[in-house]
């Protein structure tokens, strides 16, 4: 399982920095073309558009297990660890239902666009490929909240080790 976890993680790691690489490098590419040699490519920056949105959404999952999305936690800090264990759980079960909810209308958008038959202007990129990743990145969300509440239920890290102190 702890292979599985792995591969999982790098797989996520890997997609998410070759669709924002390969984003930022359009984008190089685009200017360089405009502006160097004065022959402007219109696919370039809708191309980028979508591989950077695509190489976000991947990274939502790298950025919840790293612990590195962004949070408030004024309040978080003034708790003590059973309030914090507690809130926790209460976040973490909220973030899952929304995931939930975040998939399940992400996979409507994509089978209306698919039915549609709908295409982006520049490329003719069928836009149900674009919102793809709509599903997609709610479904390795929904994961990486299950794989952190199920690491909370364990008290797997420091941050959960004695709750009740």
């Amino acid at each position: 399982m702890k292979g599985l976890i792995k591969l999982w993680t790098w797989l996520e790691e890997i997609l998410a920095s070759l669709f924002f690489g390969a984003g930022v490098l359009l984008i190089f590419y685009g200017v360089f073309m405009r502006y160097v040699l004065n022959h402007p490519q219109a696919w370039v920056e809708e191309v980028a558009r979508y591989s950077i949105i695509w190489g976000t959404f991947l990274g939502f999952g790298m950025a919840l297990k790293h612990n590195q999305h962004i949070q408030v936690d004024i309040l978080y800090d003034r708790l003590n660890d059973t309030g914090k264990y507690i809130l926790n759980l209460a976040a973490t079960a909220l973030s899952i239902i929304f995931c939930i909810i975040y998939t399940y209308y992400g996979w409507n958008l994509v089978a209306a666009r698919l039915h549609s038959g709908m295409v982006s202007l520049e490329v003719g990129i069928p836009m149900w490929i674009v919102y793809l990743i709509l599903p997609i990145s709610g479904v390795l969300f929904l994961l990486r909240f299950i794989e952190r509440l199920i690491n909370i239920l364990r008290r797997k890290d420091e941050e959960y080790a004695n709750p009740l102190t």
